[in-house]
């Protein structure tokens, strides 16, 4: 078990989430290419397995996702797909984060029951901050 996560017999066991880099980049549709996803297995309102879909290498939240019934089912479509690196295993988000975000990223207002949707903010440097994605490639948070 390593930061929470044990792979056995290619599946994820009470784990969380992990993050594979495909050995070739997917297509999948006439304008997005998948370079990364994520498995997330869930045990709340939707047990299952999302996976989770990055169109772009340096993408911190997805773009697309796709539900599996269990772990089984994800890991055969995607297993044989992930590069030499492997799986990367990674912590649980903090509270009221988002799952498929690598970096801690939550909708505004969540926390106090009283989201605002469309609005995001980030925990950085011991506190939460408005974070505005499309200013992200510029360095800006």
């Amino acid at each position: 078990m390593v930061l929470g996560w044990t792979v056995q017999d290619e599946r994820l066991v009470d784990a969380m989430r992990m993050l594979g880099y495909l050995k070739n980049p997917y297509k999948c549709n006439k304008k997005d290419t998948v370079y990364k996803i994520m498995i997330h297995k869930t045990h709340k309102k939707k047990d299952g397995v999302f996976v989770y879909l990055y169109t772009s290498v340096d993408a911190v939240q997805c773009s697309f996702d796709n539900w599996y019934p269990d772990e089984a089912s994800a890991f055969e479509d995607w297993q044989d797909e992930i590069d030499e690196r492997g799986w990367i295993l990674l912590d649980d988000p903090m509270p009221y984060c988002q799952h498929d975000a690598l970096l801690p990223i939550r909708v505004k207002g969540r926390n106090v029951n009283q989201p605002q949707w469309g609005k995001l903010e980030i925990y950085s440097n011991g506190e939460w901050k408005d974070y505005f994605p499309e200013r992200r490639n510029k360095n800006e948070t």
